[in-house]
């Protein structure tokens, strides 16, 4: 007997009254949520020693500061309460403490003559370490990328962040560096233009351990990623049932987890085992793509994708559409790089109209300018709006799809400015505010493709923090770690740091087997399909956020709590002295007023 039952959540209330009566006419079942905030008391930084983490960020340009986070952490003076103490002038020009209208006491940098010039303050990095910096920064005149560079070694320089300042108004930096070795640094804010002013106010850099971090991470799936869930098991005389056993095992996911999917897939039956024992989500790699679905101008040719699709749903998988058109140059058709511009925007119009007519209503998402922040192929031939025409034009399309922006090293890589979340978010913006674009589902699109080295979690935090500020959905798009000696341990980070953070609704790894020639990427299982090192690690997270099977057993109360990640699952309830046994379907999510659901369960 199969029943369905949806388990409701909701902060309102964190304790479940022991004198809660069950009442049973046979032998029941009754199952309650605790509230995720209960739980959070249970397994929160204050138990665990570990300083909280502040995800607040803004991407607002605002009239006062607001607090140094975590009260500026190891910077000395963060709000400038004692004039410019711990503050020292790096390179020309001179730096003083003005006080504001509403009496704020921030730092300023003048005569300015380079980029790096300006106030800066030493620290000692300790390695092993993750550092989160914020700093609000505001100039005299104009709109300029400022960037907080990190100076180690006398010579070596790390950006740890970017942000546009204005004048007029204050806007956040927020950032990060993980120190790789001890040694002392220099804090030092970049402008492009060296002429104007900068000004500073409550600046932070807190240190936090790996230990902590994990914390951090572990804390926010309780209080995001999953629901406490209460069974209790009763006689039809009230009394309860000691020893009974719960088998719960997950049918579905409420959070996407998915992996690249390529041609193969259609004549390789191993790699079509591998794939859909383990995913239901989804992106074609090359397949969907403008060069291969018309390689000669005129001849479309879908035979390849379409196929790929129906496999997807024959086996429930969804997919996300990859991509409509891509702004870089070199991902063009070969033959419309001789078009003129009256003829690229016939051919790009076709292409837009074909792909996304022929698929509409099939995929979760569409990408539909890909790169456009890093690159602008498009821009230059047609004219710097037409990015956000495409996107109003793929909307009137298909307009219940998720319209997503895709770019790369947004939060991977500080050392790429073109691409910072800040200049993501002006990019963003003006799809926003262009003419019919009300009421596209847009979405951010970050791919995480990781190169060699140690990955900055800092970084990746906060850029997602920054980017959540913008209240739209964000997705992890083709996660990836270059080949290296720790490939597996830093891919394992990577994915933690995009599962617990609130923000992000999805993942999806570039990734795969070897016969599907996965073998330059991050390689999941050789050519006999057995796992690699990393591969194990992506077995292992489908195991822990919840596929199970979970067992458990009633305590003399009857009752068994348990913490389970959003999603379906199948529970069969047993009892050794009664024979009692029953299957339910429950579905956990979150976002439900708390309720008490009571099963009868007959002999």
């Amino acid at each position: 007997m199969l029943e369905k039952i949806a388990i409701n959540w909701t902060v309102r209330y964190c304790l479940i009254s022991h004198k809660m009566k069950v009442v049973a006419v046979a032998a029941e079942l009754c199952i309650f949520l605790l509230s995720a905030s209960c739980l959070l008391l249970l397994s929160s930084g204050f138990l665990l020693h570990s300083k909280p983490y502040d995800y607040s960020a803004t991407t607002q340009c605002v009239k006062e500061p607001h607090r140094a986070q975590y009260g500026g952490g190891i910077i000395v003076n963060p709000g400038f309460d004692h004039n410019i103490k711990g503050w020292t002038v790096f390179g020309n020009g001179t730096i003083e403490e003005r006080i504001s209208n509403d009496g704020n006491r921030f730092i300023v940098a003048r005569n300015r003559t380079r980029a790096l010039d300006g106030f800066s303050q030493k620290v000692h990095l300790k390695k092993g370490l993750i550092y989160i910096f914020s700093a609000w920064l505001q100039l005299s005149e104009g709109s300029e990328i400022v960037s907080v560079v990190f100076k180690t070694n006398g010579s070596e320089s790390v950006h740890g962040g970017h942000v546009i300042a204005n004048h007029g108004c204050w806007s956040l930096l927020k950032g990060g560096i993980v120190a790789n070795f001890s040694t002392p640094a220099e804090i030092l804010f970049e402008t492009e233009n060296p002429t104007v002013e900068l000004w500073a106010d409550n600046v932070s850099l807190q240190p936090f351990t790996r230990k902590q971090w994990r914390s951090h991470q572990d804390d926010s799936v309780e209080r995001v990623r999953k629901s406490r869930v209460r069974f209790q098991v009763t006689h039809p005389n009230e009394t309860v049932l000691e020893g009974a056993t719960v088998v719960i095992k997950q049918t579905r996911a409420n959070f996407p987890y998915g992996c690249a999917m390529n041609h193969n897939i259609l004549t390789n039956s191993e790699y079509q085992k591998w794939f859909v024992s383990r995913f239901k989500y989804t992106t074609f790699t090359n397949e969907m793509k403008w060069y291969s679905t018309e390689k000669i101008q005129g001849k479309e040719d879908y035979t390849i994708p379409d196929a790929m699709l129906q496999f997807a749903k024959e086996n429930g998988i969804s997919v996300r559409g990859h991509n409509i058109l891509w702004d870089s140059e070199k991902r063009q058709p070969h033959w419309d790089l001789s078009l003129s511009p009256d003829e690229l925007r016939v051919a790009a119009e076709k292409r837009m109209n074909s792909v996304v007519s022929r698929y509409k209503g099939q995929l979760i998402a569409w990408d539909v300018v890909n790169e456009n922040v890093h690159f602008h192929f498009f821009e230059d031939k047609l004219g710097e709006n037409v990015s956000a025409e495409y996107y109003s034009a793929a909307y009137h399309l298909d307009p219940n799809t998720k319209m997503f922006m895709n770019e790369y090293n947004t939060i991977e890589f500080s050392g790429d400015k073109d691409a910072s979340p800040a200049n993501y978010i002006r990019k963003l913006k003006e799809i926003q505010q262009f003419p019919g674009t009300a009421g596209i589902l847009l979405a951010i699109g970050l791919q995480c493709h990781f190169s060699v080295g140690v990955p900055n979690l800092a970084y990746m935090r906060s850029g997602l923090d920054l980017l959540a500020a913008t209240g739209l959905p964000i997705w992890l798009t083709e996660t990836s770690v270059d080949p290296q000696p720790n490939q597996a341990e830093y891919f394992e980070q990577i994915l933690r740091e995009g599962f617990s953070h609130p923000a992000v609704q999805g993942i999806v790894m570039f990734v795969g087997p070897a016969q599907a020639g996965f073998n330059d990427s991050t390689l999941l299982a050789d050519a006999n399909f057995k796992n690699t090192a990393a591969g194990d690690v992506v077995d292992k997270l489908i195991r822990e956020w919840g596929t199970g099977p979970q067992t458990a057993i009633a305590d003399s109360r009857g009752i068994i709590d348990i913490s389970l990640h959003h999603g379906d699952y199948d529970v069969t309830f047993t009892h050794p002295l009664t024979q009692y046994s029953k299957t339910l379907n429950i579905s956990v999510r979150k976002g439900f007023s708390l309720e008490t659901v009571h099963v009868k369960m007959h002999a």
